[in-house]
């Protein structure tokens, strides 16, 4: 058990942060449930006490599988996400346990470390074997137990933030920000997500060698909005390369509610197959266009940039326009460019003048776009972005890979828990199976990954 004055000190922390009391409560329990399960030390490492991280969730306001192909997004964390405690090992083992379930993984770090598949520890696993690669094998280890209030896969970054989780721990055992080649390839928390990214989609990042990574070919927008997000703040990001060009201050009158579906979008089998395809397709349309030696943007949105929509299109049209395979290029295309080129800047340009009226119909049309063109929407999620529409919602979205998750609504904090329950209790009727395994919640836009230093943190736990 932690002590009282532990826990009023991590609430306090929170709330300091601005995360609202009730939120910083639930971390405090969720530290003290990890700091409980924390396995045995039997390696000592210089008597250290261990220390503790906190890893949000991501909440994607716009952006549908833009970020990979070089777009715009508009991203934010939540309150909700992975509380850890962790000690250094003067050995290369990492022990991890998930101390909500129980379940432990034990591995050592090793270049040719072989992760387990469709498993959760697939993803630790992965960051271990990338950093030895990239800085070599005689990384230290440590012991890590963590406990989350996060829904699993959900659309919310739960694998990413997992991912984060472990390289922020083996980054601080090791001093990683010193080794040479960190020094080399990383200037920053944007070019560090970016890295981030590519240990999980096994691409190369400069120098530091990739590999297989987690099997999905995704880009850093969810990396990008842990490690970079500001409290109560909307961010706008173009990527490949990672850039900040706009941020966006969320009235305080106005929350999310969350409405995870009880679908898991899990990138795993199928799913992940169908995950892939969407972003095989804006490489295929690249890959069309470009000619020997062409000096053209490596990405769909750097081309849109210097060569226009018309002409790729155009391009799209005149290569075997009667193929189903043609279509799907063409569906695709129309998709980025309509949710890159113009429902973001527009949106964005609404919220910072605080004309909220405007994005309900924008924010609408990509979710249709999603649904009809992009293809990774389930009845649930379509159902949930129109019915919290018709339940007054200023606009709704789903948000995530897709293919499961959920869906964010935008709402007046003082009629937010009533809507709330109107839109869990229409879902129950709609979809009683599903509501069983399905989370609602309100939250503000989070805070970025951070350890916890404080004066509280020389009691122990």
């Amino acid at each position: 058990m932690t002590k009282p004055g532990f826990r009023n000190g991590l609430t306090e922390h929170f709330v300091r942060l601005g995360m609202s009391a009730e939120c910083a409560v639930k971390k405090a329990d969720l530290f003290e449930t990890a700091s409980s399960d924390l396995p045995p030390e039997d390696a000592p490492f210089d008597g250290r006490l261990p220390n503790k991280l906190f890893v949000p969730g991501r909440l994607e306001f716009l952006g549908k599988h833009t970020d990979y192909a070089g777009g715009q997004t508009i991203i934010c964390t939540i309150e909700r996400g992975i509380c850890a405690v962790a000690r250094a090992r003067d050995d290369k083992l990492i022990r991890l346990v998930d101390a909500g379930s129980g379940q432990m993984s034990q591995f050592e770090i090793d270049p040719n470390l072989a992760s387990k598949q469709d498993h959760w520890s697939n993803y630790p696993m992965t960051v271990a074997r990338r950093l030895a690669r990239n800085f070599g094998e005689e990384l230290k280890g440590a012991d890590i137990s963590f406990a989350s209030d996060l829904p699993p896969a959900a659309g919310m970054s739960s694998s990413s933030a997992l991912i984060i989780l472990i390289y922020l721990v083996l980054a601080k055992v090791n001093q990683l920000h010193t080794h040479p080649r960190y020094i080399q390839e990383i200037d920053g928390d944007e070019d560090l997500a970016s890295y981030l990214a590519t240990i999980e989609n096994g691409r190369s990042f400069g120098t530091l060698q990739g590999d297989h990574g987690v099997g999905t070919f995704g880009g850093s927008e969810d990396h990008t909005a842990i490690l970079c997000a500001q409290s109560g703040h909307l961010s706008r990001y173009s990527f490949c390369p990672v850039q900040l060009h706009q941020t966006i201050n969320l009235p305080e009158q106005l929350v999310f509610v969350i409405a995870s579906s009880g679908i898991h979008a899990q990138k795993t089998g199928a799913v992940r197959d169908r995950y892939n395809h969407a972003s095989d397709l804006a490489s295929q349309i690249v890959d069309l266009w470009k000619t020997p030696g062409s000096q053209d943007s490596p990405t769909l949105g750097g081309l849109v940039a210097t060569r226009g929509a018309k002409a790729i299109r155009d391009r799209l049209i005149q290569t075997s326009p009667q193929t189903t395979g043609n279509q799907s290029l063409l569906d695709r295309f129309d998709q980025f460019v309509a949710e890159n080129n113009e429902i973001i800047p527009k949106v964005a340009q609404l919220l910072a003048r605080g004309e909220l009226d405007g994005i309900g119909a924008l924010v609408d049309r990509s979710q249709q776009l999603a649904d009809e063109l992009l293809g990774n929407q389930i009845p649930q999620t379509t159902w949930l972005a129109r019915a919290a529409r018709q339940f007054g919602a200023i606009a709704a979205s789903a948000f995530g890979a897709g293919f499961g998750g959920s869906v964010w609504a935008l709402m007046d904090q003082t009629k937010a828990p009533r809507f709330c329950q109107k839109w869990l209790e229409a879902y129950t009727r709609q979809w009683p199976v599903q509501s069983l395994t399905s989370c609602f919640f309100l939250t503000r836009p989070g805070i970025a990954a951070h350890w916890l230093e404080n004066p509280i943190e020389t009691e122990q736990l």
